[in-house]
């Protein structure tokens, strides 16, 4: 009789907890044009007919229902209540505030996917209310965006870290042009490309889909670009780094979305590039150079050029200029002659003295996976601490996080082609391109 009782508990339980939840597929359907994600439902329904006999005692269930990392806890007992039944008249008057308070916290690509409910809920996400309750809320998180241009039409596709979850992006509101991606910084998305045989440059909001192109440059010439979104100021700059085009030193270039126009800037001394990444720090734009050896710096408060005589690590054989937090300044790369001895390694500037130091490693297993070959070409880039490791034979990055010091790979940030790039995406609904 006590197996018997105690089998009938363990089945009542079970078919009580199925009961207690429901896929997001009925809550919020699929469209063919985006991917399909969400936080489990674990809302309370009512008893299912049979009793539970087992003891009373407290279920606790973790639900995450932004897809952070910060949980709520939902406590169950053993009374439930019957599920209370929505409804239409009373949701359909809902006080327009409350509205954005509820949506404000709804992940972005849900909200993304949400606009097609109807007209009302597609203004919302428009709206200047709306649009301040949602950047008073926590950021989503880190999301790696991978670009790609078929024949036909451009493709993107976001991974969400916090979700663990990939989606597709419909590029079909940009133009038809050849373009490639330059960064993303604050929610807004920079690319450059030919228009025909004009360079022309726009930036864009992926999840709003919006766009805009920016004016020509004073040297409308191929360059190398960089963007910095400041979200206080609700304001966007794109630095245009020196170059030489002919015979002739073109001047430093930054497009100010405030004034709407180019500012021509000091141009960059003569010095013999290592590589043209860059990376921008602490309102400071850095480069490597080889002659004279160390970095080049572009501080964009006073449009001004000076060299820090950083000497690099020996036997360093490709370095990448990595972005983090508080004035923190990475340079990754691989160290060694031979294939058999050679070794990725990070390492921090110390501005004091003007130094690399060593940080990290990345361990042998992880080297080997990554890069195969001694020749293998990779690509790295980083945002808050987080760095982003890929390479043409993975179907995976690889992300290295800097506070926590752990290593980990990423199946969602694939590259889809050889043509494919890849960098650091915060999505935002407020992020504006004007």
């Amino acid at each position: 009789m006590g197996e018997a009782s105690e089998s009938v508990s363990r089945t009542s339980n079970s078919r009580l907890m199925r009961s207690s939840s429901f896929r997001e597929e009925e809550v919020f359907p699929r469209q063919a044009s985006f991917g399909g994600c969400g936080s489990r439902n674990t809302s309370p329904l009512g008893r299912m007919g049979s009793r539970n006999t087992s003891p009373s005692r407290q279920k606790v269930i973790k639900t995450k229902p932004r897809g952070l990392d910060e949980e709520s806890v939902a406590t169950f007992v053993k009374t439930v209540q019957p599920d209370v039944q929505m409804e239409d008249n009373i949701w359909a008057m809902l006080p327009e505030d409350l509205l954005n308070e509820i949506l404000a916290r709804v992940p972005p690509f849900m909200l993304f996917r949400l606009r097609s409910v109807c007209k009302r809920w597609n203004s919302i996400l428009q709206d200047n209310s709306f649009l301040k309750f949602h950047s008073q809320v926590p950021s989503h998180g880190p999301c790696l965006l991978t670009y790609w241009r078929n024949p036909q039409t451009s493709q993107c596709s976001v991974y969400s870290l916090p979700l663990k979850q990939g989606f597709r992006i419909p590029f079909t509101f940009l133009p038809r042009w050849a373009f490639w991606l330059v960064g993303s910084s604050g929610g807004l998305v920079c690319f450059s490309g030919l228009d025909g045989m004009t360079f022309k440059m726009l930036i864009c909001n992926p999840l709003m889909q919006t766009w805009r192109t920016l004016p020509s440059m004073h040297y409308n010439q191929q360059r190398q670009l960089i963007m910095v979104v400041d979200r206080k100021d609700r304001s966007f700059k794109v630095i245009a780094t020196s170059d030489i085009y002919g015979d002739k030193s073109l001047p430093t270039e930054v497009y100010d979305s405030k004034l709407d126009k180019w500012l021509l800037h000091q141009t960059m001394p003569a010095v013999n590039l290592c590589s043209s990444k860059m990376a921008f720090c602490d309102s400071r734009l850095y480069l490597e150079t080889l002659s004279p050896l160390g970095l080049m710096t572009y501080r964009l408060d006073t449009g001004r050029w000076e060299h820090i005589p950083a000497k690099f690590p020996r036997s360093l054989l490709d370095g990448y200029l990595v972005a983090g937090t508080e004035k923190r300044l990475f340079l990754v790369g691989r160290i060694g002659l031979y294939s058999t001895l050679q070794s990725m390694r990070i390492w921090e500037l110390d501005h004091t003295k003007f130094v690399w130091v060593e940080v990290s490693r990345m361990p042998s297993r992880y080297f080997r996976a990554l890069l195969r070959l001694s020749a293998e070409r990779f690509e790295c880039f980083g945002q808050d601490n987080l760095i982003c490791f890929t390479s043409w034979n993975q179907g995976k990055g690889l992300l290295y996080d800097v506070d926590k010091k752990t290593w980990s790979w990423i199946a969602g940030c694939a590259l889809q082609s050889y043509n494919s790039q890849v960098c650091f995406y915060e999505p935002r609904f407020d992020a504006t391109i004007y």
